[in-house]
């Protein structure tokens, strides 16, 4: 017989894989996991979060603690030598309601978001898609990758001068 406490813990970790797995896609996708691979890390990214389960804090927000997985696991995933060079294309299929110009601009937008991202050192990365792209509040950013608010805030600040100066590269690079 499965003790209660363990029964209540599997039922509350399958509610956050089920509700949570597309932020941690989109978190893997942003920090530089190539489209191809973002299933598999997230599929690990999830055995992981299993193990360390009972030290998740409830009254804490999930999804800062889940990105404090997300970024290691995106780290280690660009470490490895087969994946040094990405290349991010995005296959939208035939998308109901929406004309080819606005997909075709739709997919622009993702391939310069996703190409300013990558110029992004990679612990700077971390706080600007946190803050940026999913609104999480400075603390609790601070909190789950484990630094100071101050340290945070400066590598909120160096990511935004990185972002758009790769941002405005990657638009004069096209306008030529």
């Amino acid at each position: 017989m499965v003790p209660e406490v363990v029964r209540a813990d599997v039922s509350s970790f399958q509610r956050v894989f089920e509700t949570e797995l597309g932020y941690v896609a989109t978190s893997l996708r942003r920090l530089g996991v190539a489209p191809r691979d973002v299933e598999d890390v997230a599929h690990d990214l999830f055995v992981e979060v299993w193990k360390r389960w009972a030290t998740y804090e409830p009254s804490r927000p999930i999804r800062p603690w889940l990105f404090a997985f997300a970024f290691r696991f995106s780290s280690d995933y660009r470490r490895l030598s087969r994946h040094k060079v990405l290349v991010f294309v995005e296959k939208d299929g035939a998308a109901q309601g929406k004309a080819a110009d606005e997909l075709l601009v739709e997919h622009e937008q993702q391939r310069v978001l996703f190409s300013a991202l990558e110029s992004i050192s990679e612990d700077r990365r971390g706080v600007f898609i946190l803050f940026e792209l999913d609104g999480v509040p400075m603390h609790e950013i601070a909190d789950s990758l484990g630094i100071p608010a101050n340290t945070a805030y400066s590598r909120l600040r160096l990511a935004r001068e990185e972002f758009t100066a790769a941002a405005k590269r990657i638009k004069s690079k096209e306008a030529r």
